[in-house]
């Protein structure tokens, strides 16, 4: 599955890059997520938890930046997850770009994802609709500490890290798709 999202910061391009080319800063934006180990300069590794109404999920996996170009403001990483239980997994090789905009940066992100186990049954449609809150609440924090102070703040570890809440999410993905699936049914009824 292909996920293309874009978002814009109020902040340099250059403050952006540094952000984005360190994982445990995006990890502080990811709710669940943490970064349990850095294997070199290029490879994490890490931690995310899923909580789906009463199940929760673990998952640990490896993050490897494959480019990093920052004249270009690019950057390709790989990245995989098993889930602790065994139930499943999941493979992402995601390009970003920035793109200076005024006094703002755009950032373009475009995932390729494969998954399998609880989060593969959710569907298409659903994962794309959380993938999209997720991102939004991503580039939401994300905004937040580029404009508050320049340090680091300290990174939960993966036992306090809250749980990312894909039922909630879910939700709001389930009503989103409902109301474009009632807007095509009524602009088709026009339509005739």
């Amino acid at each position: 599955m292909k996920i293309e999202q874009t978002f814009s910061l109020k902040a340099p391009p250059d403050r952006v890059w540094a952000f984005l080319t360190d994982p445990y800063q995006v990890a502080s934006c990811l709710p669940g997520a943490a970064i349990t180990e850095k294997v070199d300069d290029r490879t994490y590794l890490g931690t995310i938890t899923v909580k789906v109404g009463p199940v929760t999920a673990g998952y640990k996996g490896t993050i490897r930046f494959e480019r990093l170009d920052p004249d270009r403001w690019e950057a390709e990483m790989v990245g995989q997850g098993q889930d602790v239980k065994g139930k499943g997994g999941a493979e992402m090789r995601m390009q970003s770009r920035l793109v200076p905009n005024g006094d703002a940066t755009d950032v373009t992100v475009v995932s390729e994802v494969k998954i399998s186990g609880l989060l593969a049954q959710m569907g298409r449609g659903m994962i794309e609709s959380v993938s999209n809150q997720i991102f939004q609440q991503f580039a939401a924090s994300m905004q937040q500490k580029l404009a508050g102070s320049d340090q680091a703040e300290d990174q939960p570890t993966p036992s306090e890290a809250k749980p990312l809440d894909a039922l909630s999410l879910g939700a709001k993905a389930v009503g989103e798709t409902m109301g474009r699936a009632v807007r095509r049914l009524l602009g088709g009824e026009e339509e005739k």
